[in-house]
Order: structure tokens, then C-alpha cells, then sequence
């Protein structure tokens, strides 16, 4: 069994008038893709295991965070919606914003289905009154997507989607974010390894954004 990690940054973002902007002093490896739409993209390198012609079969996904998205001056109803997507199949930031908004069902302009979605976990927080005094948000919904299908492929794509959505508050700070994958790696029969090859070699033709 081998337990797999990629990290994500910190993220630190301010209202400029009507536009949300990153703060580049604060901020590591994140993208802003819309006014309130930010994306953080990065990849298991899996290299190894294609070598030896080995298929990477998932056993438990998830995620490690510290702290609820924190909003400053805030009112009620200010949101933030917060995806963590692990997947077999490359996506532009475009398509990840369009994975927090829509999923990956049909017509969600992903291209991307439930066969490539290894896993994903979807977050939904707001300020309420009860907590409108408290930066911190409050987690409305916990909602979670994805096949666990084995791959045979030399990367797994991991991205964070940031969704700002506010009435009042001027700043957004996100702590970094640890995606874990335990998986193991076997080897199949020559004609199942192929068959997994060739599909995750057909995946491999979407752009591929690094």
C-alpha cells in the first residue's frame, strides 16, 4: 500500500471595487481564472509504476485542511465555496471553475465524466448571524463525488477550486490543503493492461495545464 500526497498553498485574496484579486506576498501557486473564481492545480507524478507497467488501484481518498475559509468584515449571506477534485484526466482552470459550479455530471462542460473523477469533495460555506462577528465561515454542505477507478496512467491531476461569492467582506484568506491517495499498485494480465493504457492514453489527449 502506498500513501500519496500533494499540496496545495496558501491563499489570500482582496476586493478591489467590484474585482477579487490576489495578494501575490501571501498566495502560493494559485491562478484567479473570474472575478470570484480561483484555482490551485497540481499533479501526482506516477511515472514510476507506468515504467513498470503496473496499474494504480485506489483504496481510500481525502483531504487535509487546518482551517475553514476566514472572511474579513463580513455580513450574512457572505459564501465561499471551496472543491478539492482529484482526477485521471486533465482539465483547464476554466473547466475546474466549471466542476465547483456544476459538477461533473452531463452538460456541466467539464469533459470530464464519473470515470475520470478519481475523487472529489465540494464544500459549501457562508457567514451566518448567529457567527457574523466570527471571521471564521460556517460549513453549510459536504458533498462528495468520484468512481475510485484504477488508472494506468503516469499522473493523477489534483486541483482546489476557490468560488468568492460576498455581500460585505473585503478578503478571503484559504490555508493550504493536503490531498492524500492510498492506493496499490498491481500488475494485471497483458490484455487488461493495455485496455487500461490505451483509455488512459485517450484521456491524456485533453490539454494538459501545469
Amino acid at each position: 500500500m502506498k500513501t500519496l500526497t500533494k499540496e496545495h498553498g496558501f491563499l489570500s485574496v482582496n476586493k478591489v471595487g467590484a474585482e477579487w484579486e490576489i495578494d501575490p506576498t501571501l498566495s502560493q501557486g494559485w491562478t484567479k481564472v473570474s472575478s470570484g473564481g480561483f484555482v490551485s492545480s497540481n499533479y501526482f507524478d506516477l511515472a514510476g509504476m507506468s515504467m513498470e507497467e503496473k496499474t494504480l488501484f485506489f483504496e481510500a481518498a481525502g483531504t487535509q485542511e487546518l482551517l475553514n475559509p476566514q472572511l474579513f468584515n463580513v455580513a450574512p449571506g457572505d459564501s465561499v465555496v471551496l472543491c478539492d477534485i482529484m482526477t485521471s484526466s486533465p482539465m483547464t482552470n476554466q473547466q475546474a471553475v466549471f466542476f465547483a459550479l456544476y459538477g461533473n455530471f452531463a452538460g456541466s462542460q467539464t469533459q470530464l465524466s464519473f470515470d475520470e473523477t478519481i475523487y472529489a469533495r465540494c464544500h459549501a460555506y457562508s457567514i451566518h448571524v448567529d457567527t457574523g462577528a466570527y471571521g471564521g465561515t460556517t460549513l453549510n454542505s459536504d458533498n462528495q463525488l468520484g468512481s475510485m477507478k484504477p488508472t494506468a496512467s503516469d499522473r493523477v491531476y489534483s486541483y482546489r477550486v476557490v468560488i468568492v461569492a460576498t455581500v460585505s467582506a473585503d478578503r478571503m484568506d484559504l490555508s493550504g490543503c493536503r490531498h492524500i491517495l492510498q492506493a496499490m499498485a498491481k500488475e494485471e494480465s497483458d490484455h487488461e493492461y493495455l485496455m487500461r493504457l490505451m483509455r488512459s492514453y485517450q484521456l491524456q489527449q485533453e490539454p494538459d495545464v501545469d
